[in-house]
């Protein structure tokens, strides 16, 4: 069994306070496991910055009728030492937002909507999907699993669900640049597999919840083993980051009638697996190259058949 300490932020540097562009992107992923209080401080702060940077902290605490350690408790969820140090932030976003670059907002889908204005929802929603997981992206954590994943002896994707699909798309990715890689959707085989896992390999859960036991079990599993483990979760406060070297944050999902989280939040999956993939690529250029074109080639005939057969 692994020495290893446990805990969200073992083996991992303290994160930096997030700049002003990714502030209201941070409030929408942590709202929904804030109390309702600071939850109430993060609305006041997300939907007015420029007048919440004038207030004092005891001012800020009158607005949303709450106290002044609740105003400094959200200040440091959010990632900031104190309430000081969020106002600059928000000053910094009010500006930003007056140089005409308001945060998107996008409406609920009704049932009655037209068309034509689903189809504007929904591409809105997944450029903010892109957005938010772009900016709540720590790059040095991303940095150190593309290093893993370019040295690893092996790679095991765990998911399920929409999850699932994102890993066998991860899996693919690695597999036509050479690396041997394994998408384990069926909990059972997924921990059989970590349980054969060893230092030099790397373990890659996805879960959107932080919560999915189908995926946390085979992650901790791998994480005794001894292997590099690597969470894609937008709860980087989640169990599944109990047993990871390195988190990578998505956005948070906008769940609705029509909309299930897990469609919305597959968004910001694709582009951390993206992001990994054109890392791994990029460090092991020398092989992935030949690799991917030797892939290239090995299907030009299926491809070449199913056009001449239309």
């Amino acid at each position: 069994m692994s020495s290893r300490a446990r805990g969200p932020s073992a083996g991992r540097q303290e994160a930096a306070p997030p700049a002003p562009s990714a502030l209201a992107a941070k409030i929408r992923r942590l709202a929904p496991s804030m109390t309702r209080s600071m939850q109430r401080v993060a609305e006041a702060v997300a939907g007015d910055p420029a007048g919440c940077a004038a207030l004092t902290v005891t001012g800020l605490a009158e607005r949303t009728g709450t106290s002044e350690a609740t105003v400094v408790r959200t200040s440091r969820l959010l990632g900031y030492p104190g309430y000081r140090d969020l106002r600059v932030a928000l000053a910094a976003l009010a500006a930003h937002q007056a140089a005409g670059r308001p945060p998107a907002v996008t409406a609920d889908i009704a049932v009655d909507d037209p068309l034509a204005e689903v189809v504007a929802k929904l591409a809105q929603d997944e450029r903010q999907s892109l957005a938010d997981t772009a900016a709540a992206l720590d790059v040095v954590q991303l940095e150190a699993a593309v290093g893993a994943l370019a040295t690893a002896h092996r790679v095991d994707v765990y998911g399920v669900g929409a999850s699932g699909l994102v890993g066998q798309d991860l899996v693919q990715k690695l597999l036509r640049i050479g690396l041997i890689a394994h998408a384990h959707a069926d909990p059972h085989l997924a921990v059989t597999n970590a349980v054969q896992l060893r230092p030099g390999d790397v373990a890659v859960a996805i879960s959107h919840s932080g919560r999915t036991t189908d995926a946390i079990e085979p992650l901790r599993v791998a994480f005794e083993r001894g292997a590099t483990t690597v969470a894609i979760t937008g709860r980087p406060d989640g169990e599944v980051a109990q047993y990871a070297d390195h988190v990578l944050t998505t956005s948070a999902a906008r769940e609705s009638e029509l909309r299930p989280a897990a469609m919305s939040s597959r968004t910001g999956q694709l582009l951390v697996v993206d992001c990994l993939f054109i890392g791994v690529a990029q460090r092991t250029y020398d092989v992935a190259a030949p690799a991917l074109a030797a892939s290239y080639e090995a299907l030009a005939h299926r491809h070449a058949h199913r056009a001449a057969a239309r």
